[in-house]
Parts: structure tokens; sequence; C-alpha cells
């Protein structure tokens, strides 16, 4: 089992998404979140005054999936977030030590799913 965590640029998300769905993957969750990476931000004027915007709106995505599903995973989210340009996110892919379905108490890779 393995947790990948995605972030990426708000305005792909629903590429993304389609990009896991063709490869049967429905079960992600989304939060919203706020970082920089290499592109370090931006100057902006406000009322004439310069200010400095160093987080930048990201999505972040977590999928706890199976080792067969890994590769598949990955490959979807890159076809779905990649512009080419800086700021299109990054992949982390952790071990999941566990996985417990709380509905009926399934543990393991059958709860994942």
């Amino acid at each position: 089992m393995k947790l990948i965590i995605a972030y990426i640029q708000p305005h792909r998300l629903n590429y993304v998404k389609r990009e896991l769905y063709k490869e049967e993957i429905f079960k992600i969750s989304v939060t919203n979140a706020l970082g920089c990476g290499q592109q370090r931000g931006f100057q902006e004027s406000y009322r004439g005054v310069e200010i400095e915007v160093n987080l930048l709106r990201k999505v972040r995505l977590e999928i706890a999936i199976n080792e067969n599903f890994v590769e598949k995973a990955v490959n979807a989210i890159i076809r779905g977030a990649r512009t080419g340009n800086i700021g299109d996110g990054k992949i982390f892919i952790t071990e999941l030590a566990e996985c417990i379905r709380i509905r009926n108490g399934d543990r393991g890779s059958v709860a994942i799913g």
C-alpha cells in the first residue's frame, strides 16, 4: 500500500481527475493549499503599495492506493497536471503502514478497495 501526495495547479484539477478516472482510480481526497517552489511567488502592486506574494494557491491530492495501481496513478497525474511550465507541481509517494475501513473494520489493501 502506498500514499500518493500530489501538489498541482488549481486550474488543472479537472484534467487530473479525468485522467485518474480513465485509469479507474476514483478514491481521492482534495484539499486547497498554499505554497511556493522554484517560482518563489511574485510582486504585486495594491493601492500603490508593492507587496510580495510568495505563497501561491495549490491543490493537494491524496490517494491511498494498492501497489498495482501506483504507476497508473502517477502517470495519470502527470498527464493531467503537466503544462511544461514552472509550478506544475510535485508528486510524493510514501509507504502506507495501515488502512482501516471504519464502516466494517476491514484492514490493509482490502480496506483501500
